[in-house]
């Protein structure tokens, strides 16, 4: 029949139009900003830096400036600071005095995610960022880019599990390291202490006596 496959798309929109007045299941029109459809967890858009308690001295980041040299726009700027703070090992590290992202030149390829080897760069969900400034509204600075790891949490339950479990690995053998290191140093001083203290019960070698020289006969 001509037109019958018209016919036939017709009545699924006029099935799903008349339908969205009495099931809530056909309604897909959302009143946006009332209300907001829940975003799956691999939603990302921007990157976003991870600190641990304090946005300053609790930044993950050490500026080791992989994630800058691999991001293929290059949209990603770092300074090192010059002095060092502990990280969540307490081992002194750099980190970065400016940490800027162009989200203007920003393609949400993730990779700078992928080759962070300190689980300080992540991917953030936030997508209401329009601005009528094209130049600094769209440049994100370290205090803009600094998110909590509760935040984290929140937005990548999986992916934030998986991170803090590699952290405790990798804290739980920094600290082992430092303690057997410790323990051995520890025995290696008590050890000298008591070779020092202990006294010499060896007696001293008395040199043999020499034989007197044979008469010469007469």
């Amino acid at each position: 029949m001509l037109g019958e496959q018209i016919i036939r798309g017709m009545a699924v929109t006029a099935r799903n139009f008349f339908g969205s007045y009495v099931s809530k299941e056909r309604l897909t029109t959302v009143q946006y900003p009332e209300e907001r459809l829940e975003q799956c967890g691999n939603t990302r858009q921007f990157p976003m830096l991870i600190y641990d308690e304090d946005p300053e001295k609790g930044l993950r980041c050490v500026a080791c400036t992989i994630c800058e040299k691999e991001c293929p726009p290059q949209c990603i700027y770092i300074v090192k600071s010059k002095d060092k703070k502990p990280d969540y090992k307490g081992q002194p590290q750099l980190y970065p005095a400016i940490f800027d992202i162009d989200v203007s030149v920003c393609m949400s390829c993730s990779i700078c995610v992928e080759v962070c080897p300190f689980e300080s760069i992540k991917m953030n969900t936030e997508f209401e960022l329009s601005t009528d400034d094209r130049f600094e509204g769209l440049l994100l600075h370290k205090s803009d880019l600094a998110k909590s790891n509760e935040y984290y949490r929140k937005v990548h339950p999986d992916d934030a599990r998986e991170s803090d479990a590699v952290l405790a690995a990798e804290k739980a053998k920094a600290e082992a390291k430092a303690k057997a290191a410790a323990e051995a140093k520890a025995a290696a001083e008590a050890k000298a202490k008591a070779a020092a203290a202990a006294p010499l019960t060896a007696p001293a070698a008395t040199p043999a006596a020499t034989p007197p020289p044979p008469t010469a006969g007469k």
